[in-house]
Parts: structure tokens; C-alpha cells; sequence
């Protein structure tokens, strides 16, 4: 019998991410967790509801909207 076969759920949990946190510090840590991080909801389908209605002239002028203007450089 292994020692983790005894561990709770939350203990694995632990010891998982104190291992983690000391090979690879907690930045690396987060960054190896966020791999396996499945997400939620329907990517594809919430894009079609937000932009389905628009048409690529709409959407282009949006992106062009929302950019921030570059300063004018004076001659």
C-alpha cells in the first residue's frame, strides 16, 4: 500500500502543489496548472451569438474603434 492511496483527495492535492511550487516556484507552478484547466461554456457558439449578427465591414470598423490612436508626429 503507498502512502498517497491512504491520502484524502485534498492531502494529494496538497502534496501535489508544494512539489510543484518547489521544482518549479509558483509562477511556474500556475502556469503548468492553467494546462489543464478545461474551461467552461461553448467558445464557438458564444462567438456566433456576439458576432453572428455583424459583417466583416462592422467588425473591422469595431477593431478599428477600439484601437488606441497613435500619437501624430508633427514635420
Amino acid at each position: 500500500m503507498t502512502r498517497s492511496s491512504s491520502m484524502s483527495l485534498y492531502e494529494i492535492r496538497m502534496e501535489g502543489w508544494k512539489a510543484l511550487t518547489e521544482r518549479l516556484g509558483p509562477a511556474g507552478a500556475m502556469r503548468f496548472m492553467m494546462q489543464y484547466d478545461p474551461g467552461h461554456g461553448d467558445y464557438s457558439n458564444e462567438r456566433h451569438e456576439m458576432f453572428g449578427a455583424l459583417t466583416m465591414e462592422e467588425l473591422l470598423h469595431s477593431i478599428e474603434q477600439a484601437r488606441p490612436k497613435a500619437p501624430r508626429s508633427e514635420p
